[in-house]
């Protein structure tokens, strides 16, 4: 069957390099790439000459199939000096290397903010090609976006001091699943921040600035207070989902964290053991007796504790021998495509059997396929969220998420449905 060039043009793809040391595979490449009705191709024998002639390039390519293993200057380092050069260019490996050499030159793209479209191997055959250039587009619209992001907005401690006493901050819920039922299990709660003139303002710029400028303890307990307040409101209609909250490791140094949380739950009638306390794994503790105290203390109260983003920092055993902690969060980097990497694979199973091991609830963050939503089924996983159950959201759309959610519990059980009638 011909193929349409309109219909590739229709993507985009104006113009290719292919970066290729065998002059043999070479060719083949710039055969398929004409055959697929691109017209403009750009060829190298190596990084170093890719780099020549990109400088030279005002309009760069629009695509290029980059090999792994050549002389002078390898693929690896021509997408390190890409980044460097600040060139966004959307690559496409094709490489006959083992798959965990590719698997890592796509965790580098991601790591540099690249685009990277996936890997081929060799020979390359015209409809892998002509399917990996399907996805142009939209890793085209990606790069734009990520372009066109605006950098860290000016915000200082007087604005954050401003919005906390303005009542400006909002929460949002983002729900927690049973893997095994799909039932409701709980919600995170996550500050947003909407600014008057500037729009919104990322987490991350305001948490980290919060915990710079000693606003931490405001910021979390205006958190705290108005996800409590939900609470108390949703238990009026019999919802009762347990809480996650975000406790940053520098408050374990306040000599008053302990009383404050207690006297905030206690005051809407919350028990203390729908309310879980989420602290990061990767952030260092100071002074560590302090901190085991004061987590100490809140689980003798009846909160959970939960180390979060398992698995990002360098003393996840040490934390987990040390602190009182009820729950395990395995980080999205070790779920989101899990099921398609073995080295993911094998981690997580090996923290979820660690978790079911030391009597822990299991939480996954980051489920966005049905893939690995059933690959944690399979692992014995507890808890799930991700965008494949629901994005973060203010309370006011938690009611017709829930109308959405069960009508998809039978695609979400099915798994141990088929398991349990074989």
């Amino acid at each position: 069957m011909p193929w349409n060039t309109a219909h590739l043009a229709s993507f985009g793809i104006q113009s290719i390099m292919v970066v290729e040391d065998s002059p043999v595979q070479r060719e083949h490449a710039v055969s398929l790439c004409r055959h697929l009705g691109i017209e403009l191709i750009y060829e190298a024998c190596h990084g170093a000459e890719a780099l020549q002639q990109l400088d030279m390039l005002q309009l760069k390519p629009d695509l290029m199939l980059i090999d792994l293993n050549m002389p002078i200057m390898d693929g690896v380092e021509l997408i390190t000096q890409m980044h460097e050069k600040g060139w966004k260019i959307p690559m496409l490996v094709v490489s006959s290397q083992q798959l965990s050499i590719l698997n890592a030159v796509q965790d580098l793209s991601s790591t540099l903010s690249l685009p990277m479209l996936g890997s081929l191997p060799k020979p390359m055959r015209l409809e892998q090609l002509e399917s990996a250039l399907q996805h142009y587009s939209q890793c085209k619209q990606g790069h734009v976006r990520s372009a066109s992001q605006r950098p860290p907005l000016p915000i200082t401690s007087q604005d954050l001091c401003h919005a906390i006493d303005g009542d400006q901050l909002e929460v949002h819920y983002q729900p927690k699943v049973d893997i095994r039922t799909g039932l409701i299990r709980g919600m995170e709660v996550l500050a947003r921040w909407m600014h008057p003139e500037l729009g919104p303002i990322s987490p991350d710029q305001f948490v980290a600035l919060a915990e710079k400028e000693h606003l931490i303890f405001d910021l979390t307990m205006q958190v705290l207070r108005k996800s409590i307040v939900q609470a108390e409101t949703w238990a009026c209609s019999g919802f009762q989902p347990k809480l996650a909250i975000n406790l940053s490791p520098l408050l374990l140094d306040s000599p008053c964290i302990v009383s404050s949380i207690s006297d905030v739950v206690a005051r809407h009638g919350v028990a203390p053991e729908q309310v879980v306390l989420e602290i990061t794994e990767s952030a260092g503790v100071e002074h560590l007796g302090r901190a085991i105290a004061v987590l100490t203390r809140l689980r003798l109260k009846g909160f959970a504790l939960s180390i979060d983003d398992y698995g990002t920092g360098f003393s996840s055993m040490q934390q987990l021998a040390r602190l009182p902690f009820t729950e395990l969060k395995i980080d999205r980097s070790f779920v989101h495509g899990a099921h398609q990497r073995r080295s993911l694979g094998v981690i997580l199973e090996s923290a979820l059997d660690m978790a079911k091991r030391l009597e822990l609830v299991s939480v996954a963050e980051g489920i966005e396929t049905m893939e690995d939503w059933r690959l944690l089924q399979r692992c014995g996983c507890n808890v799930g969220q991700g965008y494949l159950i629901g994005k973060p959201m203010p309370a006011v759309e938690i009611p017709a998420w829930m109308r959405q959610h069960r009508m998809r519990l039978p695609e979400l059980r099915a798994f141990h449905t088929a398991t349990a009638s074989a």
